[in-house]
């Protein structure tokens, strides 16, 4: 048998034995091709968080005018004088109009209840609520005092704020960072292991105005010493939280 002959017959052979293989796997669904795995690097998950105290710069002030009458139109009438003399009151002590914002404006039907009788239309009630801010702390006494004065009869509360929170917020991350590779090291050299790179980082928090505080209107602006409402701002807290990945190495 020549050369050429032997080798055509060995292909034919390791054809043979091929087929049969392929067919199997189509028939099971199993693939020909081997896949290998590769197993997930090891990894650090910890996260920290920053915090400054700030002094506040802003305060917001939530008032109103309630007034009530025997007609809705009175109500509304005595209403809209009350307030025109708050606005005005506004102005004088220095807020300006954009600082200035309606927040409110009702009217309802008030009613006197008593057992085994219909309801009984008493009149109407008129409100007007404003919101105010104030940009000179040293002013929020007595600018509560002047409004008062003018016809307030509601203050609904008082929140202290920052006009621009991106200084104190810029603080707080740097502090989270740190505090975050410190509990990272930390950990690499308790567990004996290299500590890598940071794969991810995602952050959380930030400065959010505190819901308003009561403040209680009195029935006189000024006390016999002719001191205004003693206002204190305190400290404003900036948190910012932070989470982050690392890798590790044996």
């Amino acid at each position: 048998m020549t050369r050429t002959a032997r080798a055509l017959m060995l292909g034919s052979a390791l054809m043979t034995l091929a087929v049969p293989a392929i067919a199997s796997a189509q028939a099971t669904g199993a693939s020909p091709m081997q896949v290998h795995a590769m197993a997930q690097q090891p990894a650090l998950n910890l996260s920290a968080y920053g915090e400054v105290k700030v002094a506040p710069d802003q305060a917001t002030i939530n008032f109103g005018v309630v007034t009530e009458a025997a007609t809705a139109q009175e109500a509304m009438t005595q209403n809209a004088q009350q307030m025109t003399r708050v606005v005005a009151a506004l102005r004088r002590a220095g807020i300006a109009e954009r600082d200035i914002q309606t927040s409110g404006l009702n009217l309802s039907a008030q009613y006197d209840y008593q057992q085994n009788e219909p309801p009984k239309l008493r009149g109407y009630q008129a409100q007007n609520r404003v919101t105010v801010v104030i940009n000179d702390l040293s002013k929020v006494g007595a600018t509560a005092d002047a409004v008062v004065t003018a016809g307030v009869n509601q203050i609904d509360g008082i929140a202290f704020g920052l006009k621009d929170a991106k200084a104190a917020e810029d603080q707080a991350r740097q502090l989270a960072v740190r505090a975050l590779q410190d509990k990272a090291r930390l950990y690499a050299q308790a567990l004996g292991v290299q500590l890598g790179g940071v794969r991810s980082l995602t952050e959380g928090g930030g400065f959010t105005p505190e819901p308003p505080r009561p403040m209680y209107a009195r029935a006189m602006a000024m006390d016999a010493g002719g001191a205004s409402t003693p206002v204190s701002a305190g400290e404003l807290t900036v948190r910012i939280d932070i989470s982050g990945t690392y890798d590790i190495g044996r």
